[in-house]
């Protein structure tokens, strides 16, 4: 009997996407009780108390300054969530979950892929609860096709903090990594102006914040809204949105140890 040829067996197509491993992360996502937080309670919390201040009807772009606080809320709820779903890859080390995956032929760009569309979903919810806090609210006024073109953008703009979140996944241990990614995405979104204009900052500080990872999305977020967006936002966001990817890419083909 001849010997099977290892070197001849086939490479599943798409580098091992599967539907079912899709569908298996997103339910366990879903029964994650610290995920429902970050999803639905954070940011809708902050979309009620940011967006009751002084000045929210004010005009702002195509709608008033209500609006701006709710896309700029919402789009900061979309990133921790989706940072969050990222870095469960971290737990997943812990328990030798990675390991298991290097043993298979799934390509490591099919698996962030996967990670990316679960955070996709997961985003998508955390955006669609702050919309709707904003309307029962009544403070936020933009047209509609703004109003929905602002969230999907935002939502899009998400996977460059899941991209995040499995690289630091695969960074650090699994009970470190939201004590570095929580205070990490509130510090850049402060340097991003989700929480604070950029225009109110000292020039050195809006010289760094142009290089942050939150700055290129918020601003492509609001566009729909404002009207505006720097040729250098879109650069940011891109550039960012690829650095993660590959860095992401890069630490799990490399990941062979059990943390």
């Amino acid at each position: 009997m001849s010997a099977i040829d290892i070197t001849s067996r086939r490479v599943p197509p798409l580098g091992g996407f599967s539907l079912t491993l899709l569908r298996l992360e997103l339910s366990r996502m879903l029964r994650n009780r610290r995920t429902v937080v970050f999803t639905l309670i954070l940011p809708v919390a902050l979309v009620v108390t940011v967006g009751n201040q002084k000045g929210v009807s004010d005009p702002a772009g195509s709608g008033n300054v209500g609006a701006y606080i709710l896309i700029s809320m919402a789009m900061y709820g979309a990133a921790l969530t989706a940072a969050a779903t990222g870095s469960m890859v971290a737990t997943e080390r812990a328990v030798g979950w990675s390991r298991q995956l290097r043993l298979t032929p799934l390509n490591p760009i099919a698996y962030i892929l996967t990670k990316a569309l679960v955070a996709l979903v997961m985003g998508a919810l955390s955006i669609a609860a702050c919309n709707l806090v904003g309307v029962l609210n009544g403070k936020a006024e933009m047209p509609t096709g703004v109003w929905i073109a602002s969230a999907v953008v935002a939502l899009f703009c998400t996977l460059t903090f899941a991209a995040l979140g499995v690289f630091v996944g695969y960074l650090l241990p699994s009970e470190n990594v939201m004590q570095i990614l929580g205070p990490g995405l509130a510090l850049l979104s402060f340097l991003g102006g989700l929480f604070y204009p950029l225009s109110n900052y000292p020039d050195w500080v809006r010289h760094i914040a142009y290089w942050t990872p939150m700055y290129g999305v918020s601003e492509v977020a609001r566009a729909p809204l404002t009207h505006d967006l720097p040729w250098f936002a879109v650069v940011n966001a891109v550039g960012w949105f690829a650095l993660f990817v590959a860095g992401a890419a890069w630490r799990m083909s490399k990941d062979t140890q059990r943390v």
